[in-house]
């Protein structure tokens, strides 16, 4: 990385521009992404002879590919990341990324078979490209030991979610009561205009996200030396760490499937004489986010400043236990379906809250956490293995939607609430030795989150 892009980088309310135009790119994406995700699964099991029809399938196939899609599409930041490091640099792969998800987007748009599933297969490859280089990115916009990093993701954070908040109505909206293939072009529009928008903003992103490997970069030597003890301990405490990132989205994308499913047709969605639509539910989790993003910020600020344990490690594992306990309200909305054959509305929002909170304490620690510890050679790579860790998360959420199928949504919610307190409080009992294997990395940057 160019070291002049640190001082040379204009400002604007205290970080650099090029974080905003990392963040309206990300905005834009996850607008794309998280529309068409929450439309999904209902658009796979609405049926073929609707007045908006979908492709006919039962919840148990629609939850099956829903899982081993939403693994796919983080799974491939792995590769996506390995081109990043070797070959093209994150700039280029952020670009190449973005370029893939404007096609796979549209392309969903043709009411065809064969368009559904290149559709997918085209926003696998280009989430693949594009998000753990731009996450890398935001972490290139700071110097080591610079204090506002953490802050600088959790602004990036909040652009991801004014995404999903905006897609989760907009597009779900339109999916729902127009047509199922117009949501998913709406999605593609907004990806074109995240694309333009980093297009525009390359003037701000000089020297951050270039290509490591040539032999005039003044990071060359970093890059091609072997790794040392120190980093070798480190990146064993990212893997570690991956195992609970697992558990963490295993339980939290519950919210687009099975959740999702739960909410279509177990959920009293009535509002005066107004019904909620389902996909609405899904812009929960970002409003909360927006909502509370800077006061759970702010506490872990304070929570640091009054000399209190504030590891990443820590905030992730109270994070999973917090998220956890929001699957305490689906277990009541369960019982409730059972004793009744309705469950309240209420479940849901408070279940989604409580998810918001473990997530704000632990899905941007981690993003950050990464940042900190990934050595410069494999920063693209330990990016791409952290969203390939979320990506198998997706797929155990899948794979448990599946088992709800046959064991009930009540026995999955409380055995999901069981597991995830348990391996939080696991983490805080090996923290100490965990933390002595990064030596001293966590000290670098003072915490925000």
């Amino acid at each position: 990385m160019n070291k002049k892009s640190f001082v040379d980088q204009p400002q604007l309310f205290g970080h650099p521009y090029g974080l905003y135009v990392l963040f309206f790119t990300e905005l834009w994406e996850r607008f794309s992404y998280y529309g068409m995700r929450a439309i999904l699964v209902l658009y796979i099991t609405a049926k073929t002879m609707d007045a908006n029809p979908g492709l006919g399938w039962s919840n148990l196939e629609a939850l099956k590919l829903y899982g081993w899609y939403t693994m796919l599409v983080y799974v491939a930041s792995i590769p996506g990341g390995i081109i990043a490091d070797k070959f093209i640099g994150q700039k280029k792969a952020v670009m190449w990324g973005g370029l893939l998800l404007v096609a796979g987007h549209l392309i969903l748009a043709i009411t065809a078979l064969w368009a559904f599933y290149t559709g997918l297969g085209l926003i696998i490859a280009g989430v693949g490209m594009l998000k753990p280089n731009i996450s890398t990115m935001v972490g290139g916009l700071y110097k080591d030991g610079d204090e506002r990093r953490d802050k600088g993701f959790t602004i990036f954070y909040i652009g991801i979610n004014v995404g999903a908040f905006l897609s989760a109505l907009i597009v779900g909206y339109v999916g729902e009561k127009i047509g199922w293939h117009y949501g998913f072009g709406l999605a593609g529009i907004g990806m074109v205009i995240g694309q333009i928008v980093y297009a525009w903003g390359q003037k701000y992103l000089v020297g951050v996200g270039d290509f490591l490997g040539k032999k005039e970069n003044p990071d060359n030597a970093a890059f091609d030396r072997p790794l040392t003890k120190i980093e070798k301990d480190r990146m064993l405490v990212m893997f570690l760490s991956f195992f609970l990132i697992i558990v963490f989205w295993g339980a939290f994308e519950q919210a687009g499937g099975l959740m999702n499913l739960y909410t279509e047709e177990k959920t009293n969605r009535m509002l005066g004489g107004f019904e909620v639509p389902t996909s609405w539910f899904q812009s929960l989790n970002a409003f909360f986010i927006i909502i509370l993003g800077t006061s759970v910020a702010a506490f872990w600020y304070n929570w640091k400043m009054k000399g209190r344990e504030g590891s990443s490690l820590f905030k992730m594992a109270i994070g999973l236990m917090i998220m956890g306990f929001g699957f305490l309200f689906m277990r009541f909305a369960a019982q409730q379906y059972e004793a009744t054959g309705s469950s309240a509305m209420y479940w849901l929002v408070l279940a989604y809250l409580f998810h918001t909170i473990g997530e704000l304490c632990a899905s941007p620690v981690a993003l950050s956490f990464i940042t900190k510890l990934a050595p410069v050679k494999y920063a693209s790579f330990m990016m791409g293995a952290y969203f390939a860790a979320t990506g198998l998360g997706n797929k155990v959420a899948g794979s448990l939607g599946e088992a709800a199928q046959g064991y009930g949504e009540l026995t999955i919610f409380t055995g999901i609430f069981g597991f995830t307190i348990l391996v939080g409080i696991l983490v805080l009992l090996v923290l100490k030795p965990l933390k002595r294997l990064t030596h001293g990395a966590e000290d670098l940057v003072v915490s925000a989150h």
